[in-house]
């Protein structure tokens, strides 16, 4: 249900959990401020869309400053019903609660990007699996920590809506082991946790699930259906300040190439985003990159495309890309990807000379 223009951005609501759960572990605001890159308006408009690397980029900093248990609990404990809008509605005023994650995984976009998050329900006779996919890797601690907190909140919106609470007969996490896991046997009720497991999960009775929400009104999951509807389409996707600087970029870039220029220059950049070339490269700084890093990372992205979708000659490519000549062009190539301009070419454009 999420459009393609929410790709790659979550809920501000998530965003300020995230904050709040930095804070009460302790992380200084100045340690994640540039990170936000928002007007504080931005960031308290549920309208608005934050981009998600800046809820991971936290995570990330919160899982230095404490294990990603510990980091998983802090973040569920801060997402109270109704922290998520309507999602959480979605769920607890469902007619069952299993309807009601139901519907939190169609509309699982209102909160979470979901080009790399996703809810699943299978259901299997008596049992009920509610899974948080994300394939990236066991060993990332700032995304177990999200995992686990997805089956934190999934858990403790299922036992809102059933108004007791639901112990899971089966936890799975796709984590590694951790020394302890206290902080997550007191987010999911039980001790019952599989580690390295292909998928997060949790397994219920379908018996919990199906009973009837004590608070259910008819027609109102309708209406809250419509409402999740509406704010994916009313949303503002918003940018943070390094893509704001990539765009700059490759617009530079187009142009100096049109004018038949080597390659753009951090001033030239840095006016087009009315900023001193001195406050440019600190924001770049603060963002964790270089000037020079970011116009290799455009270079290669550039030639790759010209080798892989044109005829173009190597000396061509050279030239239109800021090379001194075609000999260190397969040097910045055979750096890259351990192989030469044609064998590139070779793998994307197999009609070319």
């Amino acid at each position: 249900m999420v459009s393609h223009a929410h790709r790659g951005t979550t809920s501000s609501a998530l965003t300020r959990l995230n904050v709040n759960a930095a804070r009460l572990l302790g992380i200084p605001p100045r340690g994640y401020a540039h990170l936000l890159g928002l007007a504080p308006e931005h960031l308290d408009d549920d309208l608005c869309r934050p981009p998600a690397l800046t809820s991971i980029r936290i995570a990330e900093l919160a899982t230095v400053h404490a294990p990603w248990t510990d980091v998983s609990l802090v973040m569920t404990q801060q997402s109270g019903i109704g922290s998520l809008g309507v999602w959480d509605y979605l769920i607890t005023s469902a007619p069952t609660p299993l309807e009601g994650i139901r519907d939190a995984s169609t509309y699982l976009g209102t909160v979470v990007d979901t080009g790399t998050d996703t809810l699943r329900i299978d259901e299997d006779g008596e049992h009920v699996t509610v899974s948080h996919l994300n394939e990236a890797d066991l060993a990332y601690e700032a995304a177990c920590a999200v995992r686990a907190c997805a089956l934190g909140v999934y858990r403790h919106r299922l036992s809102g809506a059933a108004q007791r609470r639901l112990v899971p007969v089966r936890v799975t996490l796709a984590a590694e082991a951790p020394r302890r896991h206290h902080a997550l046997t007191e987010l999911y009720g039980t001790r019952a946790i599989e580690f390295e497991a292909p998928v997060s999960s949790l397994t219920f009775l379908a018996s919990d699930l199906n009973t009837p929400t004590p608070h259910a009104q008819p027609g109102l999951s309708a209406v809250l259906r419509r409402h999740a509807e509406q704010t994916l389409a009313t949303a503002i996707p918003l940018h943070d300040w390094l893509d704001l600087f990539r765009t700059a970029l490759a617009s530079a870039h187009t142009e100096a190439e049109a004018e038949a220029e080597a390659a753009p220059t951090l001033s030239a950049v840095a006016r087009r985003m009315a900023l001193s070339t001195r406050t440019l490269q600190r924001r770049l700084d603060e963002h964790g990159t270089t000037w020079s890093s970011e116009l290799e990372t455009l270079r290669r992205a550039h030639i790759t495309r010209l080798l892989r979708s044109t005829g173009l000659s190597i000396d061509s490519i050279a030239a239109r890309s800021g090379y001194a000549d075609a000999r260190a062009l397969r040097r910045a190539v055979r750096r890259w990807y351990g192989t030469t301009p044609a064998a590139l070419r070779r793998t994307g454009h197999p009609d070319a000379k």
